[in-house]
Parts: structure tokens; C-alpha cells; sequence
């Protein structure tokens, strides 16, 4: 039987683990936080992310090592700001034989794709693990309920991919191989910003100004950007209409659950990003994806109207109705 660590527990690592044990799996769960860990020991459920969702059987600990150690798979469910720090504590206890799958939607440092920094470091500590990325509309609640979700694995090995994709299947997550991993990742983090702008939109609701119409218009002018500029980065074309593109985006863009949706909701109603990133429990990835997508595109002198109507929103003070006006105007 394979042995699954789920590296972070927040709502998505939790809701995979309820999952793999629903089928037999035996998964360890690693947390940094200290009231998570306390939580499932002592209720056997996440109070803090998904308190109605039982953990029975999950081995749960704040040690890496004893979470990694004997895995076969280890599962990077983590924001992607903090990834990449836990990679490093993670690579003097990994093993070349072990799996890695990362799910962290989002750009590292520099502009480079979070799993392509990931291959840098395994490979700097001469590590040989296999690394894949799981992409696609996976809403945490929903997935822990037992709602049908999709969602790709994707890998330059294809019978690599197929082979995870197939093990880590249960009766209500349905996963497909695919090889582009990079288009993949590259939509994981755009529809983030998508999702923020549309959310924008859902917070003018209350006064009026807010509305279906608008919402609609917003998410296409962000997905025709998207289709147009994600292919200059080396994307699939293909990959818009899977379920890592248009799937993961239209359920990010639309879902009361959404953290990024969320976030823009919270500005269109008149709060600051500072006031919205300090009252919110979960990362919204949206804000620092369009930072980074601005950065990559300007240096690359690509052409990015919406990304860059996003970013003056956040951090140049333009008003609602100047981003508004800049997206569909």
C-alpha cells in the first residue's frame, strides 16, 4: 500500500487526506500550526480549516521527518508564498525514490514557475525525486464533502502521470494525466488574478453598481487576455480548455469559496488590501500572481492591459470605476 504526506493542512491538504483515507491510503499530515495539530489529536477533525470533516486515521505530526519518512508520495499542499521554504527544510529528509506532487498555484521569486525552482533544488542536493503538479477546480470544502471534482496531474512522463493520477483517484476526485505542466501552473496562478477581478465586482453588488453583466464581462476580458498571452510563455493552447484552465478558473471566478474571489469582493466594498489580507485566515494568491504576471510580462515586453488594470488597483490607487473602466471600458 502506498504512503501519502500531505505536507500542510490548511483547507486543501485537509480535504485530500479525508479523501485518500476514505479509500485505504495511509496518509500523514504535516502542520506548522500549532492549534491545527492540537485540534485533529485531540477531535480527530481540523477545527481551524474543515471542522465538519473527519481525520480519523491520519497520522498527524509537526516533525517533517517523521511525516516524510517511509512515504511514497509527498504531497506539497501549501500556499505558494511559503512553498518553497518548506522545500528546503523538506530536501535532507527526502529520498530519491519518493514522488513529490506540488499543488501551489502560483510564480516564485524571479518569474520562474514554482515546480522549475522546485527541479533547481532537488537537483542541487542530488536528489533524483520525480516531481508532478496537480492542477484543476478543486474548492476544499467541497471536495471534503464529496462533491465530483476533476482535476490533472501532470508530468513530463506521462506513464509517470497516468500512474499518480490513477493511484490517487477516489470515488468522488477524478483525476486525469497530462503532460503540460507548465501551461498547467502558468494557468493555476493567472486565474487567480481572474478570479480577484471578478470578485471585485461581486463587492458592488450591495450599492448597485455590481451585477451578472459586469461580472460576465470582466471574466471574459481576463480569460480572452489569458488565452492570448499565456501561449507566448510556452503554454499548451490546449490547456485553456482543460480543467486546469477554463475548469479551475470558472470555479475560482464564481465559488463563495474562493479565497481570491473573496479578496476582490472585499475591496469592491470599500476595504484596503491591507485591511482585506489582514482579517482574512487563508492567502490569497491573486494579489501576488498579478504582481508577478505584471513583472514577467514587462520583462518579456508582452502586452498584459488587464494584468496591469489589476495591479493598479492594488498598488497604484486607482479608484473602482478606473479599474473598471480600464478592464471593460
Amino acid at each position: 500500500m502506498k504512503s501519502i504526506a500531505v505536507m500542510g493542512l490548511g483547507n486543501f491538504g485537509t480535504a485530500l487526506a479525508c479523501n485518500w483515507l476514505s479509500e485505504g491510503l495511509e496518509v500523514r499530515g504535516w502542520t506548522v500550526e500549532q492549534e491545527v495539530y492540537d485540534s485533529i489529536e485531540s477531535t480527530g477533525v481540523n477545527e481551524k480549516y474543515l471542522d465538519d470533516v473527519s481525520l480519523k486515521g491520519l497520522i498527524c505530526s509537526m516533525d517533517i521527518d517523521e511525516t516524510v519518512s517511509g512515504a511514497d508520495i509527498v504531497v506539497l499542499a501549501l500556499p505558494s508564498g511559503v512553498v518553497l521554504s518548506v522545500v528546503d527544510d523538506l530536501l535532507p529528509h527526502l529520498r530519491s525514490e519518493q514522488i513529490l506532487l506540488d499543488l501551489a498555484k502560483g510564480l516564485a521569486p524571479g518569474d520562474q514557475l514554482i515546480s522549475e525552482v522546485i527541479g533547481e533544488k532537488l537537483a542541487a542536493a542530488n536528489l533524483a525525486c520525480q516531481l508532478c503538479v496537480m492542477m484543476g477546480p478543486t474548492i476544499a470544502p467541497e471536495l471534503a464533502r464529496g462533491v465530483y471534482t476533476t482535476a490533472l496531474v501532470t508530468s513530463g512522463d506521462v506513464a509517470l502521470a497516468q500512474e499518480l493520477a490513477s493511484l490517487l483517484t477516489t470515488k468522488t476526485l477524478k483525476l486525469s494525466a497530462a503532460t503540460d505542466s507548465l501551461g498547467s501552473e502558468y494557468w493555476g496562478a493567472f486565474k487567480n488574478v481572474i478570479a480577484l477581478a471578478c470578485g471585485v465586482v461581486d463587492g458592488l453588488k450591495e450599492d448597485g453598481r455590481g451585477g451578472d453583466n459586469l461580472k460576465a464581462a470582466v471574466f471574459t476580458a481576463g480569460y480572452k487576455e489569458a488565452v492570448g498571452v499565456l501561449p507566448q510563455l510556452g503554454a499548451d493552447p490546449e490547456t485553456a480548455l482543460s480543467a486546469a484552465g477554463i475548469g479551475d478558473l470558472f470555479v475560482t471566478a464564481t465559488s463563495p469559496h474562493g479565497r481570491n474571489r473573496a479578496m476582490g469582493e472585499r475591496l469592491g466594498k470599500g476595504q484596503t488590501l491591507a485591511e482585506a489580507e489582514a482579517e482574512m485566515v487563508m492567502v490569497s494568491e491573486g494579489v501576488r500572481a498579478a504582481r508577478m504576471f505584471k513583472n514577467l510580462f514587462a520583462s518579456k515586453d508582452i502586452q498584459a492591459p488587464f494584468v496591469e488594470a489589476v495591479c493598479s488597483l492594488l498598488d497604484e490607487g486607482a479608484s473602482i470605476d478606473q479599474f473598471l473602466e480600464r478592464v471593460v471600458g
